[in-house]
């Protein structure tokens, strides 16, 4: 079994968890922020819908430097819900085929995220993908529970039945 096919079933599951918990955000409310420090919900959301596109930017390139995307990587609130789920899965179907193409010895290749000349780190692309695509989705996606949860929006299953999905 290679890596990647090792990799998917966790990958897809991960995916379809978080497309379950951003179907429930309220795009009347993508305002709303917990705390003045805190992303606004459309732009926790938004954030979370775009994180797939780490996947290609691992694949597909030796390195990433943040300087070159600009504004891009800030989070920034959709339109509206159904623009969101569309971002979240085209980036998805986008970030499976590119680990589908990928071989053992690209993921187990370095990848470098750097800041103009400052290196962040170097991985193995495949912790890359982990870290950036796979953690760092379930990360945010645990924040949005708690603003869903804040603004009385029942939650979906996740790893398990929550307390409004018995």
């Amino acid at each position: 079994m290679s890596l990647v096919e090792a990799l998917l079933p966790e990958f897809d599951h991960e995916m379809a968890t978080t497309r379950r918990v951003l179907t429930r955000v309220p795009e009347e409310q993508f305002a709303w922020k917990p705390h003045e420090k805190s992303m606004s919900l459309g732009e926790l959301s938004g954030h979370l819908a775009n994180i797939p596109m780490w996947s290609t930017a691992v694949t597909d390139a030796a390195s990433l430097d943040l300087d070159a995307l600009g504004d891009a990587a800030k989070p920034k609130s959709p339109a509206s819900r159904e623009a969101l789920l569309q971002t979240f899965d085209r980036l998805v179907a986008q970030a499976r085929a590119a680990l589908v193409r990928s071989t053992d010895g690209e993921m187990l290749g370095p990848w470098t995220l750097k800041k103009g000349v400052q290196e962040f780190f170097t991985v193995p692309r495949i912790s890359a993908i982990r870290t950036w695509v796979m953690n760092h989705s379930i990360h945010h996606r645990g924040q949005l529970t708690v603003y869903l949860r804040e603004l009385n929006v029942p939650l979906p299953a996740i790893y398990g039945p929550t307390a409004d999905e018995q």
